[in-house]
């Protein structure tokens, strides 16, 4: 397989980026094993610590099993990566090679945070609901300002799913919202209908403060999923 030499700086992050890419698009399928580091180095025209660090990035990514003596085998990156490699993805500008992304990335939006906002209204604390409505307030002074509210409605469900008290909930949300979701963009026009929707994130904040869970977690599935079919 032919890949391209690596250029003078960063090598390793060179390396890593085409077997990574390779693998994700399936020229490596799993199961296979990668070239020797003795061909990788070669082909790329690099010494072999670089290979051997583009190789320890790849396993740490669930794409690569690495064994001491042995070949490297390539692992099925839907059972073995995380949300980390969605991260990497992130750094690169790209995607992952699945057709239903954007329908996959609303879904997932939509299960956590009307999960959190359920278990928001349960357990969080005074202080912790009483920020989430400063925080909604703070979302509706920056109408119209689009940007603005973008980044206080951001801010305002870091609040929910810091109250809801869910640690996991709460690194998938850093995830999914540093820089580009490299998990797939939600379509433009979703997300500023959502955005704009002031009286149900008003609602929401309501419900939360009042502690109705059922009625808090209807209203955030209701706000964060789509209208329509997205493929």
């Amino acid at each position: 397989m032919d890949f391209d030499p690596a250029p003078r700086q960063s090598v390793s992050d060179h390396v890593f980026g085409q077997l990574r890419d390779a693998i994700l698009a399936g020229r490596y399928p799993a199961g296979d094993a990668l070239p020797s580091e003795r061909e990788l180095a070669a082909t790329f025209e690099v010494n072999r610590h670089a290979i051997r660090e583009a190789l320890r990035r790849l396993q740490q990514l669930g794409l690569v099993k690495v064994s001491q003596g042995g070949a490297t085998r390539v692992l099925d990156w839907r059972a073995t990566a995380g949300l980390d490699l969605a991260m990497a993805l992130t750094a690169a500008e790209d995607v992952l090679p699945v057709e239903t992304l954007a329908r996959d990335v609303m879904e997932m939006r939509a299960c956590v945070g009307a999960d959190a906002a359920r278990l928001c209204a349960e357990r969080a604390t005074p202080e912790a609901k009483r920020r989430v409505s400063d925080a909604v307030e703070a979302y509706a002074a920056a109408v119209p300002d689009l940007a603005a509210m973008r980044l206080a409605d951001l801010a305002l469900w870091r609040r929910i799913i810091e109250g809801s008290g869910n640690i996991a909930y709460l690194l998938a949300f850093n995830s999914l919202t540093a820089g580009t979701l490299a998990v797939g963009q939600v379509p433009p026009h979703l997300r500023t209908e959502e955005i704009l929707n002031v009286a149900a994130h008003r609602k929401l904040a309501a419900l939360i403060e009042a502690g109705a869970a059922a009625e808090a977690e209807a209203a955030a599935r209701g706000l964060l999923q789509a209208k329509e079919t997205v493929r």
